[in-house]
């Protein structure tokens, strides 16, 4: 009889261990503005080596460090890369 109580408690516990993780879990509306401060980054980087007005597509969620965005003006590609905990951007 303890031994199926004992399985119980933990059976009733374990949904408690997941709890900090869904807590630690970002917000659709907190990726909207990841992806909008990774493409703001992008372009204001972009301006600065001759990209007036590229086309950019940022990854929905990037890394576990980085925000990823391609972008593209006729012939000229690029990757950025904005590292998530600094807020710096490199350019390819």
């Amino acid at each position: 009889m303890k031994r199926h109580t004992l399985a119980l408690a933990a059976f009733a516990f374990l949904p408690a261990l997941a709890l900090p993780m869904a807590a630690g879990a970002s917000s659709p509306e907190a990726w909207i503005e990841f992806r909008a401060e990774v493409r703001a980054s992008c372009l204001a980087a972009a301006g600065g080596m001759g990209m007036n007005n590229p086309e950019v597509i940022v990854h929905p969620f990037g890394s576990e460090s980085y925000g990823i965005a391609v972008l593209r003006q006729g012939n000229d590609k690029r990757i950025c890369i904005f590292d998530k905990r600094t807020k710096a951007v490199e350019l390819t």
